[in-house]
């Protein structure tokens, strides 16, 4: 899709400045969770709930003029987050390359709104130096003629890398996945079939890392599996078969009363499964199909969410969740209203925060309750929003794919406290780090800063 003229961004810009009152952050540094301050290591952030490190102070206000402390150039496009750790900012993109061919269709039942594929593509995972925006090395790991092109919003690099601060695990789906050191070497790869996802519409899910094992999930139109690697040499420790379809939605791995789980949300069920034999611990059904969101976890509670052709919104209690706990007493509640479609919630403060499908509509549910105190707020000129919401500071931050990322207070809403816009186009979620902003365009990877 084309940016929007110049004319059309600056009047989109000025009817939101019109319907808001803007004001000056409150801002107050808290000095907790210290490792994390320069880290955000995985896709949602080093909680795994869209919140940074409690003393991150990111900016509220920025332009192309104004707070931008470096603009730097990617090859290719991706709309998967960009990862830091400490004095490294990790990207993938998937660019084309070669001469053109005639367009090749993907045949996919149901398929529309697809790009077809007419070139060879390489797949590039690239390292730059956080404090200044040098490009540290940038690393081609496969070239091919991809087998789908997938939606015409949609990327060959959608899959958010993750990190263990001396490895980067760089997944491309169907393309491979790739482990690299931070000198940009490939320590091992390893190959999958290709996998066909729904309508032909690509893929989407980001591997999942925690204690020397990576868990990938592929859901798709054929036999979906679950599998689980060993992260230190890629060797596969098991794979478990999933009656599912195409699902977006990531893994996640959670802690809950001493023991370690990996939860996955798909059209048939959310599931909890044991990370050393992928036996599955628990499973719930309510879902939709097309499930995007990746599930959240705090406080014994598991929140997930869909929306496409069912509204779903759940909240399930994990003590005790032992086989089908389906229509039983684990699940807290439940709602329909305005549930989200791609953007994945953020849990924040004692607050669920979600927006409600393509829609700029901002709901706030207290996250034991599922209770509206108040709200909902709709966001005017937001009508396209693929990045999920991230949150610091008493802040929340909601970027749309036209350019306008939109400051609001999480305490006072709906109270806007920076409204702000730049000159490229936004899919990928934001990354919070201490005191800086680092915002993934289809052209350009900005570090936003006070200056």
């Amino acid at each position: 899709m084309t940016s929007q003229p110049k004319p059309v961004r600056v009047a989109v810009l000025l009817f939101l400045t019109c319907c808001f009152q803007l004001v000056e952050a409150q801002t107050q540094t808290q000095p907790n969770d210290a490792v994390d301050t320069w880290r955000w290591a995985r896709w949602r952030g080093p909680k795994g709930t869209g919140e940074a490190a409690t003393d991150a102070n990111p900016p509220t206000k920025w332009s192309e003029q104004t707070n931008v402390a470096w603009k730097a150039p990617i090859a290719g496009l991706g709309h998967s987050t960009p990862i830091v750790w400490d004095d490294h900012v990790f990207v993938t993109s998937a660019q084309s390359t070669g001469k053109p061919f005639a367009p090749i269709p993907d045949g996919r039942p149901g398929s529309h709104n697809n790009l077809m594929v007419s070139q060879q593509h390489r797949y590039l995972v690239t390292a730059f130096d956080r404090k200044t925006g040098t490009k540290l090395w940038e690393k081609a790991v496969h070239q091919n003629v991809p087998h789908e092109g997938g939606h015409e919003t949609s990327s060959l690099a959608t899959a958010s890398p993750v990190t263990d601060g001396k490895h980067v695990f760089a997944y491309f789906g169907s393309n491979g996945l790739y482990c690299l050191n931070f000198d940009g070497d490939v320590v091992w790869q390893k190959e999958f079939e290709p996998m066909h996802s729904k309508h032909g519409h690509g893929e989407g899910s980001s591997p999942a890392l925690h204690n020397g094992l990576l868990a990938v999930n592929r859901d798709q139109q054929g036999q979906s599996y679950l599998v689980m690697l060993d992260a230190a040499t890629g060797q596969e420790r098991w794979r478990a078969n999933r009656e599912e379809v195409t699902s977006w939605s990531s893994p996640v791995f959670i802690e809950h009363d001493g023991r370690v789980q990996l939860v996955v949300a798909g059209t048939d069920r959310i599931r909890g499964y044991d990370p050393d034999n992928g036996n599955i611990i628990w499973q719930c059904s309510g879902l939709s199909h097309n499930v995007v969101a990746t599930p959240l976890y705090a406080n014994g509670i598991i929140y997930t969410a869909s929306s496409y052709d069912t509204r779903a919104l759940l909240a399930i209690k994990l003590d005790g969740a032992e086989g089908d706990i389906t229509d039983t007493d684990h699940v807290l509640w439940r709602t329909a209203e305005r549930t989200p479609y791609v953007p994945s919630p953020l849990l924040y403060q004692g607050k669920l925060f979600f927006l409600r499908h393509y829609q700029g509509i901002l709901s706030a549910l207290d996250a034991e309750t599922g209770e509206e105190q108040i709200g909902p707020f709709r966001l005017p000129g937001f009508n396209e929003i693929y990045a999920s919401p991230v949150a610091a500071n008493d802040l929340i931050y909601v970027v749309s794919r036209g350019g306008a990322t939109i400051v609001l207070s999480s305490k006072k809403l709906p109270k806007v406290v920076g409204l702000n816009l730049l000159e490229d186009r936004f899919s990928a979620s934001p990354a919070l780090v201490g005191d800086q902003i680092f915002l993934r365009g289809e052209k350009f990877l900005y570090c936003i800063a006070k200056q």
